[in-house]
């Protein structure tokens, strides 16, 4: 139970920083450190340096060199960019793990995490589990890139993902009123899906354009949140803005 207890508490920590920053109530430059955070917050510390240390894998803060965290400067131009960038590399990663063959046991593993991921969706439509989906999410694009079979191209998607937004696991699951994005989510599986079945078939010009819509529905939904509907961001906490 406590365990439980201290992984809500680094959850409830990201919500809230995250709507801060996206809020701009925290603006690039401003320095963020583990105690007084805990005590605004009133949780231990651990679930704070958590909620930090996700923030930055998902490009939202940086480590500062003398301790503590900074919020990142960054534009909506940047945040495009970065998605894009996402896309390109693991479009690649996909294709040559088609044209080289993927082991059968890294292929095993990333068939499983679908199976996993399959079981974060309930029976109706637009049901998800949306904690159990970012993190088997994260595992997916994780293995995806290891799939390449290249050092190279791994390192580089891994870099890409620190860039504001580009993480796939860089949204909330906290976005039950918005139907749209549950949805969105049957979509993202169904494409992640579609991308093993390729890398097995050794078909690598389809799992390169099919992993690259991949990021491009990311990019689509923050476009509709940023330039369409602005009124998402306050309508909910912390509003995430990828959903694949």
């Amino acid at each position: 139970m406590e365990q439980n207890g201290g992984k809500t508490h680094a959850m409830r920590a990201v919500i809230e920083l995250r709507k801060r920053i996206l809020g701009g109530e925290l603006p690039g430059g401003t320095r963020l450190f583990e105690v007084p955070l805990a005590e605004e917050l009133q949780i231990s510390r651990t679930p704070v340096r958590e909620a930090m240390s996700r923030l930055t894998e998902e490009g939202l803060l940086e480590r500062a060199r003398n301790g503590g965290f900074v919020v990142r400067t960054f534009s909506f131009a940047d945040v495009v960019d970065a998605i894009e960038l996402r896309g390109v590399l693991e479009g690649t990663a996909a294709r040559l793990a088609a044209e080289r063959g993927a082991k059968p046991e890294a292929l095993a593993r990333i068939r499983g995490i679908v199976a996993r991921l399959d079981e974060c969706f309930g029976e109706l439509p637009g049901e998800v589990d949306f904690e159990a989906y970012a993190e088997r999410n994260a595992e997916f694009h994780h293995e995806l890139a290891a799939l390449s079979g290249s050092d190279i191209v791994r390192r580089e998607v891994e870099r890409v993902t620190k860039l504001p937004f580009a993480s796939p696991s860089a949204f909330l699951p906290n976005k039950g009123d918005i139907v749209a994005f549950r949805r969105s989510l049957n979509t993202a599986q169904e494409q992640h899906r579609a991308i093993v079945s390729a890398i097995a078939e050794h078909e690598g010009t389809r799992a390169e354009m099919v992993a690259r819509e991949h990021a491009r529905a990311a990019r689509r939904n923050l476009e509709y949140v940023m330039l369409e509907d602005r009124s998402l961001i306050s309508r909910v906490p912390g509003l995430a803005l990828v959903v694949n």
